[in-house]
């Protein structure tokens, strides 16, 4: 793939001869002829490397070489003038530019120049990525499994991610979808890219529309600057939308524009952006139940379950719970000798793991922590008996009574708790609607994450 230059100098005649060399030489070339023009380019195409004049007709190259800075901090920018000093180019190299030329300039000096910063870039981008990668290796990235259904899907995600298709991957709270996504991306041929991820049901309504797609100054109350969208972000890479049975009808009908049409047009604006993302989507909702009762399209619903997996609940895989032990030790850095008795593995294969994963996750921290010896047995653990079929033991009724309210209150405080502070997903747990958990929130004065 070429790497993107564009380059902003007024002066016509120079500015067409650069281009041409800049073609011949293997790159993409952009050209602008003023400040403000390079800048609506630069956010429009997101170049790989910025060139610009000093001296242009509207604005001061120094300091759109500021602003270009501000907004990408990564996108190396190669400074040229005719009029160089000592001064000038310790400004430019102060404000953040890759490089400064004087011009007249061997058009292979900056044909070398442009190579040297996208290889720069890149590198910087893949050793971001390794540090990436090395987290992954021993920590949340890792996917660990006995379970011969559970090999089936890593198989199967591990083929899908050498395409281009969109995947929807569904399962309980807590089982892993993301972890799933970061497998998938981490395997795909946009590795190199960013993985841009949205929990759908942790923003506002009102915001969902600008956090995906970006908005323009002044297209609404607080809008004081151009702001990309997570679709932008995630440029050559992949986008995560995680809850997507959570967005309303009129996001879901902008969402099925943007991943048909593959552009998104920010709020407030007038003109299309390209974007250029592989997208993951993930549920613990039913959304073909959802489509039938009129509360998901069906359209976007079959352009995003091209390649649907799911992800079996914790109680499905009890030969991983070894596994999963010695890796969240790992993770918490336990030290050398601390592992769990085969009684307290076997208590652990007699919970339901209604929390699943991340309910384990939570236990085995939770004894390390309070542990009395190197050897945590049965009684180190934090978690109910064997399975039940209710799930849960309703209390017992005191002679003096009990109040309903605090029952309640405090069984939402739990699900919160449970759903790591998502409203909607506590709001499953307890059998009612978002909005209705909400409300009680509010009437029991009881606060929590969106």
């Amino acid at each position: 793939m070429k790497a993107t230059v564009l380059l902003i100098d007024d002066d016509d005649s120079l500015r067409l001869v650069t281009l041409h060399n800049l073609e011949t030489g293997g790159f993409r070339a952009l050209g602008a002829a003023s400040g403000e023009e390079g800048l609506a380019l630069f956010r429009k195409k997101h170049p790989d490397v910025v060139i610009t004049d000093v001296r242009l007709g509207d604005m001061d190259g120094i300091d759109l070489l500021g602003r270009i800075k501000e907004e990408s901090p990564d996108t190396p920018v190669i400074v040229i003038t005719a009029f160089g000093s000592i001064d000038m180019a310790v400004e430019a190299m102060r404000r953040g530019a890759f490089n400064f030329l004087a011009k007249p300039f061997d058009r292979e000096a900056l044909r070398a120049a442009c190579r040297k910063a996208v290889e720069v870039s890149t590198l910087k981008a893949r050793s971001s990525q390794l540090d990436y990668e090395v987290r992954r290796l021993t920590g949340s990235g890792e996917i660990v499994t006995a379970t011969p259904a559970m090999r089936e899907l890593i198989d199967a995600a591990a083929r899908v991610a050498g395409s281009e298709a969109t995947v929807l991957i569904t399962g309980e709270s807590g089982t892993g979808k993301e972890v799933l996504a970061r497998f998938i991306h981490q395997r795909s041929p946009r590795s190199q890219g960013p993985l841009v991820t949205v929990n759908c049901a942790a923003i506002p309504a009102g915001l969902i529309e600008s956090e995906l797609f970006g908005h323009v100054k002044g297209a609404f109350t607080g809008a004081v600057k151009d702001r990309r969208g997570r679709f932008q972000l995630a440029r050559h890479g992949t986008l995560f939308l995680d809850e997507i049975g959570e967005l309303d009808l009129p996001t879901q009908a902008k969402l099925l524009r943007a991943v048909q049409e593959r552009e998104v047009e920010p709020v407030g604006g007038e003109a299309v952006e390209p974007v250029d993302v592989r997208i993951v989507c993930a549920t613990n909702r039913d959304l073909q139940k959802m489509v039938a009762a009129g509360d998901f399209r069906e359209d976007l619903y079959y352009r995003l379950a091209v390649v649907p997996l799911s992800l079996p609940p914790l109680r499905e895989r009890l030969d991983d719970i070894p596994l999963l032990v010695d890796m969240f030790l790992r993770r918490f850095n336990a030290p050398v000798g601390v592992s769990f008795s085969p009684e307290a593995l076997a208590r652990l294969r007699e919970h339901d793991w209604p929390g699943n994963i991340r309910e384990l996750q939570n236990v085995v921290e939770r004894a390390l922590i309070m542990r009395r010896g190197d050897v945590m047995d049965a009684a180190d653990l934090a978690i109910g008996g064997e399975r039940r079929a209710c799930g849960f033991e309703l209390p017992d009724i005191p002679e003096e009574g009990i109040s309903l309210e605090e029952v309640e209150r405090e069984l939402i405080r739990r699900a919160l708790a449970r759903a790591g502070g998502n409203r909607a997903a506590a709001a499953r747990l307890l059998g009612i609607e978002r909005h209705k958990l909400l409300y009680r929130m509010e009437k029991y004065g009881i606060g929590g994450a969106s």
